[in-house]
């Protein structure tokens, strides 16, 4: 979807979730969490089907084109965990500033240094979350509740780049193929 000029990115400015909103969030991911290895699975599968270029960061199957192979990959299904588990830190400690930002400053120095991914991953990732979770759950990520998820994201990826800029990440002008 394309934007019309003036139009801001709603991840690149995080408004703090009012206390309602952190339940709304808190509430429905209690529910997806119930199934989150099935879910983290659909995410990272929707995010390499969508978004190939995603899966140069993983040696483990960036290789895979199909999505039936993408999901009995055990190396998939073990970073799908780990990312649940990241968000469900997250989800729980919606209250709690300082330790989103300790999760957050993990995260995204390890994503940075160790993994070299670019920090619109986050954002896309966050696009492909929301949207499998609109689609799998929708008596439960109703249009009210969506924007809640979408604050907390757009806090997410704001730590995040500011993670990267701390750890002397730069952007690079050239494609390197």
């Amino acid at each position: 979807m394309e934007r019309m000029q003036g139009e801001g990115d709603p991840l690149e400015r995080p408004i703090p979730l009012t206390d309602k909103e952190r339940l709304m969030v808190q509430d429905s991911w209690a529910k997806v969490y119930q199934n989150c290895d099935d879910v983290g699975v659909t995410i990272l599968v929707r995010l390499f089907v969508n978004f190939p270029s995603s899966k140069q960061f993983f040696s483990q199957f960036k290789d895979i084109e199909e999505p039936e192979e993408l999901e009995r990959s055990s190396q998939l299904r073990k970073h799908a965990g780990r990312v649940m588990s990241a968000l469900n830190t997250l989800v729980e400690s919606v209250d709690n500033s300082d330790k989103m930002a300790s999760v957050l400053r993990l995260v995204g120095k390890a994503h940075a240094v160790r993994h070299k991914v670019e920090p619109v991953y986050f954002k896309i990732l966050s696009g492909v979350i929301l949207e499998v979770l609109g689609e799998e759950f929708p008596a439960v990520v109703t249009p009210e509740v969506a924007v809640a998820w979408t604050k907390l994201f757009a806090t997410i990826y704001c730590s995040i780049t500011a993670v990267y800029e701390e750890v002397g990440w730069t952007k690079l002008s050239t494609s390197t193929g």
